[in-house]
C-alpha cells in the first residue's frame, strides 16, 4: 500500500513562509503525476499545484509568483514552498500522487494569522 505523508504545516503570520513536504513510502518516479491540494472550512478540496514526471508545473492562479512546487526523486519527496502566505491560504494541505492508482496524504494545517 502506498503511503504518502505530509509535514510542515503550522502557524504563521501574513507575508510568512512555510514548506511543506510530502514523503513517499515508494519511489516518486513512479507516479506521473504529483501535487497539493488544499481544503478551507466549508469549501470544495481545490488543486493548488502539481508537477509531472517530467517537471512541467501547473499552479492555481491564486498561488501563481507566491508558491513553487518540487520533487526530487531521489529522496522519494515532494516539496511545496510557500511564500508570501496570506490569511485566504488557510486550508489542509494534501499531497496527492498518481501511478497505476491514485493516493492521498492525511493532510496538513496550515494556519496564516492576519
Amino acid at each position: 500500500q502506498v503511503q504518502l505523508v505530509e509535514s510542515g504545516g503550522g502557524l504563521v503570520q501574513a507575508g510568512g513562509s512555510l514548506r511543506l513536504s510530502c514523503a513517499a513510502s515508494e519511489s516518486t518516479f513512479s507516479f506521473n503525476l504529483m501535487g497539493w491540494y488544499r481544503q478551507a472550512p466549508g469549501k470544495q478540496r481545490e488543486l493548488v499545484a502539481s508537477v509531472v514526471r517530467g517537471g512541467s508545473t501547473y499552479y492555481t492562479d491564486s498561488v501563481k509568483g507566491r508558491f513553487t512546487i518540487s520533487r526530487d526523486n531521489a529522496k522519494n519527496a515532494v516539496y511545496l514552498q510557500m511564500d508570501s502566505l496570506k490569511p485566504e491560504d488557510t486550508a489542509v494541505y494534501y499531497c496527492w500522487g498518481t501511478s497505476v492508482g491514485s493516493y492521498w496524504g492525511q493532510g496538513t494545517q496550515v494556519t496564516v494569522s492576519s
